[in-house]
């Protein structure tokens, strides 16, 4: 355990993956399970190789990224401003915080059929789920965000006779900052899975939904796993570049 604690978290997170796959090929093995109900990480490795070879992992990951970056974007673009005005007007609150506490009730996957009737075009359906996925858990941190600020920092910018450009400049906006970045952490992940939910609906052969489906039909579990995996490498990617994003913005804390 302290040999652990001394490693870099790259190492740490490579030990912790050769132990899940150790575990997961003892597992098929003393369970003697079929390949079709539990194939292990040898078969899924091959697999990989497959359809990393003919093209087709790489070919349905680009089309769901290129779904899933923008609908983070646009969810968290919008969850800004709307944040904001939540969180600075108590009338815009109550008016509009009951209509989107209850839509969270509804699941996406109940609205993305009717994302698909009305807008004509397949991939800014996809990308629109992705990204009303996206933006409940960043409006909520923006919101946190900007009430954490203690009212004493209000009452010197006051004192100082600051703008409100300059409140939310030298204020707001870099005290809101962490909370607002945990919140676009949470995005970042779920973004992966509203564009999933999209290409589940949206019936165009393309995505890795729509090879997840295929996969799933044709009894190729290996493939399945496959999928599962490159879907979290995307998320993971998306989360560490947040990740990045946040330690540059916030060097001023260190």
């Amino acid at each position: 355990m302290r040999i652990l604690r001394t490693m870099p978290t790259w190492a740490t997170t490579l030990v912790s993956f050769i132990f899940l796959l150790l575990a997961w090929q003892l597992l098929v093995t003393w369970g003697e399970y079929d390949s079709f109900i539990l194939p292990g990480p040898v078969a899924v490795g091959e697999q990989f190789w497959v359809v990393l070879n003919d093209g087709r992992l790489l070919k349905h990951s680009l089309i769901t990224i290129m779904e899933v970056i923008p609908g983070l974007l646009l969810g968290f673009f919008v969850a800004l401003p709307l944040g904001y005005l939540l969180a600075k007007s108590p009338l815009a609150e109550r008016l509009i915080s009951p209509y989107l506490v209850a839509s969270q009730a509804i699941p996406i996957i109940a609205i993305a059929p009717l994302l698909t009737i009305w807008i004509a075009s397949t991939y800014w359906s996809r990308v629109l789920v992705a990204a009303l996925v996206v933006f409940f858990p960043v409006l909520i941190a923006v919101i946190a965000g900007l009430r954490s600020v203690p009212s004493e920092l209000y009452e010197v910018m006051t004192s100082l006779r600051a703008t409100p450009l300059q409140v939310f400049h030298k204020l707001e906006f870099p005290a809101s900052l962490p909370i607002v970045l945990s919140g676009l952490k949470i995005g970042a992940t779920l973004s992966v899975i509203g564009a999933l939910v999209g290409e589940f609906v949206q019936p165009k052969s393309e995505g890795l939904g729509y090879l997840l489906v295929t996969a799933r039909y044709q009894f190729k579990t290996d493939l399945v796993f496959v999928i599962l995996f490159t879907l979290a490498i995307i998320a993971l990617s998306l989360y560490g570049l947040v990740v990045l994003i946040e330690k540059r913005a916030l060097r001023w804390q260190t």
